[in-house]
């Protein structure tokens, strides 16, 4: 294993100028979900350096990509998943811009490894996961099929485990009333805010009936044009919660009842869309979870915080009912640092953030050799999937 370590060590140390490159080019240049043109275009001239061959655009999304570096010798996918979208206003305040970088240098660092012990290696370029993240599409269209671990780890200010995240349905609800004057005539109107409001008041009863750890949050992004006009046309967006697919499920039907309720009761039309796209709950594989913890302890001695709950929710959830998945954390700054801040993209451009840039890189490729070396690793890690996939505790968007 050290020898191993000393050899991971000296291929990070061959890119290491060109990851922090890329990292800090694409943090002079935020660009928000869908319109990542200069950061695809830098990982994909990257990863083409090394010997990946790119397709772009994938899937007709034109900043993601795919790379592949395949060894013309039998063995495992290993695939790595990289984020390069920023956040309105603030730049990378979620730090992608590092995240993306790190999984492209796993990836180029893995790809070294693989064209000796064999296997293929794969680094996803993924847009968008502040808003309606590709991941999705990518689990729906089968493109983990081919694949046999989903590796990511995300900029923090501790190490963390892959631990969970909250399953979301974002859900729209549009009210059409009938406008009239609301002073000499408000018995020839149809209120379309009434019926907005009535669903939050709803929604607010219901509360006391869902399990704490759910979460339902909503805004009215329009509300009518006047005072004095009674408002033919009002629109609410929520987002529903919960810890896990099935759960959500239900919720979302009772929150619907609630809108269709609140139409009822003022005589709107009601009508129901999907504004963004939906994101599973995160089901981590313990298996490889293990071998992360494993790989950060072999580089450094820094606190490792164990398994806990995620509030947020994220678009690698959908990939982890996919295959086995991990989503683990690193950091990027010594003291706490809240994230979607000016404070934490800032954090990225220091020394610190550029060690531990490495370090990351050096244990995710670690993960990645050992899923492509060690085949009871990869058997068990399989064998907990399926028996997740059995309990319904993953349910994949396509059939086996």
């Amino acid at each position: 294993m050290k020898a191993l370590k000393e050899k991971i060590g000296q291929l990070e140390e061959r890119i290491r100028e060109d990851i922090r490159t890329l990292s800090d080019e694409i943090y002079a240049h935020p660009e928000l979900g869908f319109e990542e043109d200069f950061a695809a275009t830098r990982h994909v001239a990257l990863l083409e350096k090394y010997g990946f061959s790119v397709e772009r655009p994938f899937l007709g999304f034109d900043t993601a990509f795919k790379a592949v570096y395949d060894s013309k010798k039998p063995g495992p996918v290993v695939a790595l998943m990289a984020e390069y979208d920023a956040l309105p206003g603030i730049g990378h305040g979620c730090g992608h811009n590092m995240l993306g970088a790190s999984s492209t240098g796993a990836g180029i660092v893995l790809r070294f490894l693989a064209q000796e012990v064999g296997g293929q290696v794969v680094v996803l370029g993924t847009p968008a996961e502040e808003t309606s993240g590709v991941k999705v599409d990518m689990a729906q269209a089968g493109v983990f099929k081919e694949m046999d671990v989903a590796l990511i780890a995300h900029p923090d200010t501790r190490y963390r485990l892959s631990s969970s995240s909250l399953a979301l349905q974002p859900i729209q609800f549009e009210f059409f009333g009938k406008a009239s004057h609301a002073a000499s005539e408000p018995h020839e109107g149809i209120n379309a805010l009434d019926g907005a409001i009535l669903t939050f008041n709803n929604i607010n009863a219901l509360r006391e009936h869902i399990l704490p750890t759910a979460r339902i949050h909503g805004v009215i992004t329009h509300g009518g044009e006047a005072a004095n006009i009674v408002p033919e046309y009002a629109c609410a967006q929520f987002y529903v919660r919960a810890q896990d697919k099935k759960y959500l499920l239900e919720l979302v039907e009772k929150v619907r009842n609630c809108a269709k309720a609140g139409a009822l009761a003022t005589g709107c039309r009601m009508e129901e869309s999907e504004y963004e796209k939906p994101y599973d709950d995160l089901v981590t594989n313990q298996v490889l979870n293990q071998a992360y913890y494993e790989a950060i302890r072999l580089y450094t001695d820094e606190f490792v915080e164990e398994e806990e709950g995620g509030g947020g929710s994220l678009d690698t959830g959908n990939v982890s009912h996919c295959l086995p998945t991990i989503h683990g954390y690193f950091p990027i700054a010594r003291d706490y640092i809240p994230a979607h801040s000016r404070e934490f993209a800032q954090a990225t451009q220091g020394a610190y953030a550029y060690d531990k840039l490495g370090e990351i890189i050096s244990v995710l490729a670690l993960v990645g050799y050992r899923v492509l070396t060690e085949e009871d690793l990869l058997k068990a890690a399989k064998a907990e999937y399926e028996d997740q996939k059995a309990k319904g505790k993953v349910i994949p968007p396509y059939a086996s």
